[in-house]
């Protein structure tokens, strides 16, 4: 069976339990049959000593033939010491024990968005220091191969297909400039999302609770971020492909959005605040909606208008103000056909020109 080295850092544990759900093969089929999940701290049998035992034990015996599975961030604050496993510093800069698994691994996959740049774990203030493997790796000088898998959590179809391809055909699927498979981050959620037929007719929902909510329209005035977020979350879903985020009611979030190379773009800072249109713009710790900022532009020139307008006045610039016209010139120059009516006109034409 070929070896498998799950490795976890700063993270809820959610990626283990959506690979929990995964079908077709499931967890049991692959874990028996396909691969030997030699370490893993949630899912193996061992336990201390014994399962540090194990990592150790297969990294020396099939080095560059196992896959390395990273779920969580990696936690780099306090030299390392913001995360410890078997009282080591996992993390540290230099020679660390994720450093060793990921050097003399075949390829390393990063499940879900905590992997891949660090995810809520690098939100501001991100006081454990997080980013992903990919570029903890790149400044420590690690070129092994990177498949990157963000979603929060990682979508188990998509984390067993891409080891599966590896299984039995010994290569990785084509990435894009961020190491995403093309296939799974190629297109929006909004190209296959099953509300796209009531986006296309203009039927929204505008509010929680409301009649258009119970029709299932399009969630994207409450901040659905399905437009501008590649995943197949809407082809392949959740739990044994039950449901999704949209079809549970949710607008997207957009929690595959993941820049590897920079946490500070983790998908938290990205889309916040959820439930609104436009993400919030930040001015030091000052955070705000561009709505505001049009609001206080259009103040702003308000204001202005009518200070120039009292600055002309005061000035005499406008003494008496504009004059209109005593009688209309078309109606001068056509009596007869006289729209307005005028105190100089006869009654008789003024009833022929009408009540106005």
């Amino acid at each position: 069976l070929a070896p498998v080295v799950w490795m976890e850092l700063g993270s809820c544990t959610g990626c283990t339990e959506s690979f929990a759900q995964a079908d077709d093969p499931d967890p049991a089929t692959l874990i028996l049959e396909y691969i030997a999940l030699n370490y893993s701290e949630t899912l193996s049998a061992a336990a201390g000593y014994s399962l540090e035992e194990s990592r150790e034990q297969t990294i020396k015996a099939f080095p560059g033939k196992y896959v390395l599975v990273v779920e969580g961030a990696v936690m780099t604050r306090w030299n390392g010491d913001a995360l410890r496993i078997a009282g080591e510093a996992t993390c540290a800069p230099g020679e660390s024990p994720l450093l060793d698994v990921c050097k003399n691994a075949a390829a390393v996959i990063a499940a879900g968005s905590c992997a891949v740049d660090g995810g809520f774990c690098a939100a501001e203030p991100n006081p454990g220091g997080a980013c992903g493997i990919q570029k903890y790796m790149a400044d420590n000088g690690v070129n092994t191969p990177v498949v990157n898998l963000p979603t929060c959590p990682c979508n188990p179809a998509t984390l067993v297909a891409v080891i599966v391809q590896y299984l039995l055909l010994g290569t990785l699927p084509q990435l894009n400039e961020y190491n995403m498979p093309e296939v799974y981050y190629g297109e929006t959620i909004h190209d296959n999302c099953q509300r796209r037929g009531h986006f296309e007719n203009g039927e929204f929902v505008y509010q929680f609770g409301s009649p258009e909510e119970a029709k299932g329209y399009c969630l994207y005035p409450l901040g659905c971020r399905g437009p501008q977020t590649k995943a197949n979350c809407g082809v392949v879903r959740y739990n044994h492909r039950r449901s999704w985020c949209v079809e549970a009611g949710a607008p997207c979030i957009g929690c595959c959005e993941a820049n590897p190379n920079n946490p500070g773009q983790n998908w938290i800072e990205v889309n916040t605040p959820f439930f609104k249109r436009h993400r919030d713009l930040n001015i030091g710790d000052f955070k705000f909606q561009p709505g505001t900022i049009a609001a206080a532009v259009l103040g702003i020139e308000a204001v202005a208008l009518v200070i120039h307008g009292f600055g002309m006045k005061a000035a005499g610039r406008v003494p008496n103000g504009a004059e209109f016209e005593k009688k209309r010139a078309w109606d001068a120059k056509h009596p007869e056909k006289s729209i307005g009516v005028y105190d100089d006109a006869p009654k008789s034409d003024a009833k022929k020109g009408g009540d106005e």
